[in-house]
């Protein structure tokens, strides 16, 4: 049984909105991709919606460039996952999740990116 909070962001207004999604509207969520665009009317918008990322329910984030939807540790130098201290040039090998939303993703995280009037 998949359940997902989504935050979808409006571009235009500059808000996001926060749902909860339940089966089975978050069956049809599975699989998916970080890019990937899905018909609004899934969440009760009118319009189409991008998914940006998102985490699962440890807290560790999703990266586009992972292939899949496990855990993996990834040599990091910055984006997504990695907090860039004082020193530059340092690399870390962080724990994150793959680009694909499985049964483990708590929080999905997607853009509004054709509205309907």
């Amino acid at each position: 049984m998949a359940s997902f909070k989504i935050v979808v962001a409006d571009p235009k207004t500059r808000k996001s909105q926060s749902m909860e999604v339940n089966d089975p509207q978050a069956q049809s969520l599975l699989g998916l991709k970080i890019g990937e665009e899905v018909d609004g009317t899934l969440f009760g918008l009118s319009g189409r919606v991008k998914i940006t990322g998102g985490s699962d329910k440890a807290g560790f984030p999703m990266r586009s460039d992972v292939s899949g939807g496990v855990k993996s540790y990834v040599l990091l130098t910055k984006g997504i996952g990695f907090r860039k201290g004082a020193d530059s040039g340092k690399k870390r090998r962080k724990l994150v999740r793959g680009n694909t939303v499985t049964e483990e993703i708590y929080q999905l995280n997607a853009v509004l990116v054709q509205p309907q009037q």
